[in-house]
């Protein structure tokens, strides 16, 4: 087993902790559709994790040498406030429920892949070990 294996399992690892966060902010989004004055909160992962790994390993790396690279103790998970989307509401709830729904399902499809593709790797490392 090489350590490329590792370090694409410690990635998903890694994008499905940070998946599992937004999955929670999105639900507490939810909880507050009615709470005056909230402002919805997401999680951003997806630019950290791109950003390392574009800038790991030789111009010249595959994909595979690069995530091998990234050190994921500089990559982080970053909850923020989301103030793009005005509020029309006169309490300042920027909470938009059918959003939040849509944002709910499509993280959960991510997650599920990323569980998935985790799945797989294992799999393939216990049939190279037997």
């Amino acid at each position: 087993m090489s350590s490329g294996i590792f370090g694409y399992v410690n990635v998903l690892k890694s994008a499905a902790d940070a998946s599992w966060l937004r999955e929670e902010v999105l639900t507490n989004n939810i909880a507050n559709v009615d709470t005056p004055g909230y402002k919805r909160q997401d999680v951003e992962f997806a630019t950290y994790l791109r950003a390392a790994i574009s800038s790991s390993g030789d111009v010249g790396s595959t994909l595979t040498q690069r995530i091998r690279d990234v050190d994921l103790s500089k990559v982080r998970t970053r909850t923020y406030r989301d103030n793009t989307y005005l509020s029309y509401r006169l309490d300042g709830n920027n909470v938009d429920l059918a959003t939040e729904n849509v944002e709910l399902a499509a993280e959960q499809i991510n997650y599920n892949a990323l569980i998935d593709s985790m799945n797989n790797e294992f799999t393939r490392m216990k049939a190279v070990m037997k």
